[in-house]
């Protein structure tokens, strides 16, 4: 009688070391966090100036690649002259983007007399979202479920203006007393909400 009730504790036992086994976060951490890609795109325009057809092909191939906000557009001129700077300047002011200083490093020589224009793009996802592979309950770990921070990374890699932001963050600059007063100023300035009157409403006819 005694093998038989062994063999059947020992069958009991394991669906649930299976079940549990990947009940392993039992922190405020989550396995589930955004993941930052970037990918360089880049375009070779003569480095004396840009005259109306090449200023056109820059237009044309920044619409190609959908150049939007939050894309980060530098010049590598380390093998010409920077004339055309001025010219890639005033096209990308047309996007009401700016041009930022230092190129990072692509693949390729840039031809004498030419210079590169690169637009650098990076995205922020978070795989595997969402995860419902393990059930909520039982959990005698007190671990957290499978799908705990997918919901808030998930946003957060979807609003971040730069995703670069979440690898490296941004130096802090200066103390600017104008910029932490502007907020302030607007509101000291703005006319109250009630200086036309107040809005009179009817309250008969309604359904």
């Amino acid at each position: 009688m005694t093998r038989p009730i062994l063999l059947a504790l020992v069958a009991i036992a394991l669906p649930f070391g299976a079940a549990h086994a990947d009940r392993f976060n039992r922190g405020v951490d989550s396995v589930h966090q955004p993941v930052v890609q970037r990918s360089d795109y880049v375009f070779d325009v003569p480095g004396n100036g840009l005259d109306p057809a090449e200023g056109t092909r820059v237009h044309q191939w920044f619409d190609a690649i959908g150049l939007a906000y939050g894309d980060r557009i530098s010049i590598d001129g380390s093998a010409s002259g920077t004339g055309s700077n001025r010219d890639i300047a005033a096209i990308v002011g047309d996007y009401g983007l700016f041009v930022s200083p230092g190129a990072p490093v692509t693949e390729g020589a840039i031809a004498p007399g030419y210079a590169r224009i690169v637009v650098s793009r990076s995205t922020a996802t978070v795989s595997g979202c969402p995860d419902y592979s393990q059930a909520s309950q039982p959990n005698f770990t007190a671990a957290a479920s499978s799908n705990y921070g997918c919901a808030i990374n998930s946003t957060l890699a979807a609003m971040v203006a730069n995703p670069e932001d979440l690898v490296r963050g941004r130096e802090a600059g200066p103390p600017n007393a104008d910029t932490a007063a502007k907020a302030i100023k607007v509101w000291r300035n703005a006319d109250p909400t009630s200086k036309a009157g107040l809005k009179l409403e009817a309250t008969k006819g309604g359904n």
